[in-house]
Formats: C-alpha cells, sequence, structure tokens
C-alpha cells in the first residue's frame, strides 16, 4: 500500500492553472498533489552570443525553492553568492527538456526564459516544473503567433515529466516526498505528446533494478505523460 493510498499507476491529483503571472508572457500554475510550480516564461528580442546571425532562437530556464517549500527553512541560494549543484542540474534539465519541443529556426532570433518557483515541494518538483513550463512556453508562443512576429508555429509537440520508481519492490508512478525519500529506484522520465523520448534519469538508490522492470517503470511512465499532456490540453 502507498502512503497516500493512491493504485501503483495512480498519479496524485493534477491541475494547472493558466494565466497567474500579469506581466509575463506565459504563465501557469501547476499543482501535482502538494507540490505546487509557479512557470513563468518571458520573451526577449535577443539571443545568447553563440547563437547570433544563425537564425536560431533558444528556450533556457531557470529553477528555484523558496525558503519555506520544504519542512525546514532553507537558506536563500542569493544569500550564498552562488547556486547548489542541484539547482544548476534541474534547470538545466528543464531547459533541455523544453528545447525539445521546438522548432528553434521557426523561433527566429530570439530567447524565451523559463522560470520555475516551487512555492511548495512534495516530490516530483522537477517533473512538475517541466509540465508546467511548458505550458508557460506555450502561452508565449501564442502571444508571437497573434502578434505576426513568427511566420509558423514554433511548437512542435507537448513536454511532459513523471517520476517513477520501486517503493517498498512495486513499481509505482509519481511518487511523493514519503515515497521518494525512501525508494529503493527513482528515475525521471521526459517524453513528447508523440510518445518519443527526451531523457531518462534512473538510479538505485539501494536496491538495484533489472531490464523487466526497467520495461515496468517505463510503461507507468508513458501512461503518466499521457495523462499530464491530457491535463496541459485541458488547461489551454
Amino acid at each position: 500500500m502507498r502512503p497516500s493510498g493512491r493504485n501503483l499507476s495512480d498519479l496524485r491529483a493534477i491541475s494547472i492553472e493558466p494565466g497567474v503571472v500579469k506581466h509575463a508572457e506565459g504563465s501557469c500554475l501547476i499543482r501535482m498533489g502538494d507540490t505546487q510550480v509557479i512557470c513563468t516564461a518571458s520573451i526577449e528580442e535577443r539571443t545568447p552570443p553563440f547563437l547570433r546571425n544563425t537564425g536560431l532562437g533558444w528556450v533556457t530556464a531557470e529553477y528555484g525553492m523558496l525558503p519555506r517549500a520544504t519542512n525546514t527553512r532553507n537558506r536563500r541560494e542569493a544569500a550564498s553568492g552562488k547556486q547548489t549543484g542541484r539547482t544548476v542540474e534541474i534547470q538545466r534539465l528543464i531547459g533541455r527538456s523544453l528545447r525539445a519541443g521546438i522548432d528553434r529556426s521557426a523561433l527566429g532570433e530570439r530567447q524565451i526564459t523559463v522560470d520555475c518557483d516551487v512555492i511548495q515541494a512534495d516530490g516530483g518538483t522537477r517533473c512538475a516544473a517541466i509540465t508546467g513550463g511548458w505550458v508557460a512556453l506555450r502561452l508565449a508562443v501564442n502571444k508571437l503567433l497573434k502578434a505576426g512576429d513568427v511566420v509558423s508555429d514554433p511548437v512542435v509537440d507537448h513536454v511532459a515529466a513523471i517520476s517513477c520508481g520501486i517503493y517498498a519492490g512495486q513499481p509505482v508512478v509519481d511518487l511523493d516526498y514519503a515515497e521518494d525519500s525512501v525508494a529503493g529506484v527513482d528515475g525521471n522520465f521526459i517524453m513528447l505528446g508523440s510518445g518519443r523520448l527526451v531523457e531518462v534519469q534512473m538510479s538505485a538508490e539501494g536496491a538495484t533494478f533489472s531490464r523487466g522492470e526497467m520495461g515496468q517503470l517505463m510503461d507507468l511512465a508513458e501512461a503518466g505523460c499521457a495523462e499530464l499532456v491530457a491535463a496541459q490540453r485541458a488547461a489551454l
């Protein structure tokens, strides 16, 4: 039995509320159970120096967690003058994932920055950030299309992410903190709406896993991401 009482293949309750930040070109608040992330997308009419005069656009991401998003207060990273390795790794993952759903030629020489701010954490924050970040990105691109700033739609597919792991010897989807903190195997699966994989992060956290168990986790992830894509569509 899972601590939440969910079945092995059940996701937590999902809600995506678009347009929560007035000034951002795209924004949403995504809730996956008790995990809540505000995602905003900001358009800049410039690209990083390495892309100048290439005709290609860029999508990047930043990630942060409010001090009391967790059970105990975390010190603001700005106070220490540098980001933690975890933060850097997560925001690079978000950026890579979102770029997989974008035609950078169609975007043109501009940059969209997706900021993902965790206001409450209960496991799966990077996955929620990717799933909500795509909605914010989609809304920002809609503004470009409406204004005629891009000729064709740069968004080529949905991008969604879900965690899967082995908890108490059984494969489960969408781990909350109670499961994630003691899971024998933990993984994150990022997929396009078409079902193609963007990235898989898997690690043994005290127990190893077989190829067969990996397949079971893949099946759970595929069904979970399909459910998240449906939630993205409903939000839009």
